[in-house]
């Protein structure tokens, strides 16, 4: 199938469409600026998306002209994976820009690919959003980045109802993994390699932290389903559902032993009850996926990007 992919070069994103080429698909993946404009994290990801055979198209954000014209050259499948992320755990949050620039364009996108005979679209949407996970208070946002998926998402139904195409929609929990941002794992491996010891201060929160490489797994299944199955409309992968304080105890023995290094850990007394103690991943999404192999390559990547040379002990 041909493949486009918005947002490749986000952490995510760069996973989906390398996962995709790899089952032998045809991916095309925007960008939102120019390549070689990216930091070094992102032009990493650009690294492991060329490497996969991913074709990338520069200045693509939702609405542009570039944009436009790939919607109407007759993808298989028209992905939208970029939104607006930024500050996107803060309560600060602009949810009027988030939205306006997830939906910028969306109309004229929808129906310039139905005329080129796009079959399916699928969305990316997060357990932030209400209704879109297990555990409590389903019917509220976990922060104003959920709402506003969940309101683009509303918006995205419509325009795709419209244009009469087909749409999925995907749902990402707490993805971790190679090539992430600086994001809680990162804060862990980061102090323990200044030989401190870091602090867990939600230890009760349970989450769905999922390894990217399985989630990419279960995207690329998702994407490939034909429209009108039952299993295209929606997916909800689930990783390690547990307590924060458990997951950070499991990857402390997965990364410690792969890295040779302390991993002291404290759990605070968790005094910040401001969502909900549960939220994780809808389940029952079966993926052959090499739990081994994810913890030795995620341990190589932060030996690479984070320790100083000949710090680790890894092959």
């Amino acid at each position: 199938m041909r493949i486009l992919l918005t947002g490749a070069s986000s952490f995510t994103g760069a996973w989906f469409a390398a996962t995709l080429a790899g089952d032998g698909h045809d991916v095309v993946g925007t960008l939102q600026g120019k390549a070689a404009d990216y930091p070094d994290l992102e032009r990493r990801r650009i690294a492991l998306l060329l490497g996969a055979g991913v074709k990338l198209v520069e200045a693509a954000s939702y609405g542009s002209a570039a944009m436009l014209d790939l919607a109407g050259q007759g993808f298989d499948r028209l992905c939208f994976h970029a939104s607006d992320v930024r500050d996107y755990r803060s309560a600060d949050f602009d949810l009027g820009r988030a939205v306006s620039a997830n939906l910028t364009g969306m109309r004229a996108t929808c129906l310039a690919a139905k005329a080129a005979g796009t079959g399916r679209m699928v969305w990316t949407g997060t357990v932030f959003e209400p209704g879109a996970a297990r555990g409590d208070q389903l019917d509220q946002a976990i922060t104003p980045y959920g709402l506003s998926k969940w309101l683009s998402w509303q918006a995205l139904e419509f325009y795709a109802a419209e244009a009469g195409l087909a749409l999925g929609k995907f749902i990402v929990p707490n993805p971790f993994g190679p090539l992430e941002q600086e994001r809680f794992c990162t804060y862990l491996v980061k102090t323990w390699i200044s030989n401190s010891a870091p602090e867990v201060r939600t230890p009760d929160f349970v989450r769905d932290n999922i390894p990217v490489d399985q989630l990419a797994r279960a995207y690329a299944d998702f994407t490939a389903l034909e429209p009108g199955m039952a299993q295209a409309q929606l997916c909800g992968p689930s990783g390690y559902a547990e307590s924060q304080g458990d997951f950070t105890a499991r990857f402390a023995r997965e990364i410690g032993s792969r890295l040779n290094i302390p991993v002291p850990f404290k759990l605070a007394k968790q005094i910040d009850f401001s969502e909900p103690m549960r939220r994780i991943g809808l389940g029952g999404v079966e993926t052959v996926w090499d739990e081994t192999n994810f913890w030795d390559r995620l341990a190589r990547d932060y030996a690479e990007r984070l320790m100083p040379p000949r710090a680790s002990h890894l092959d």
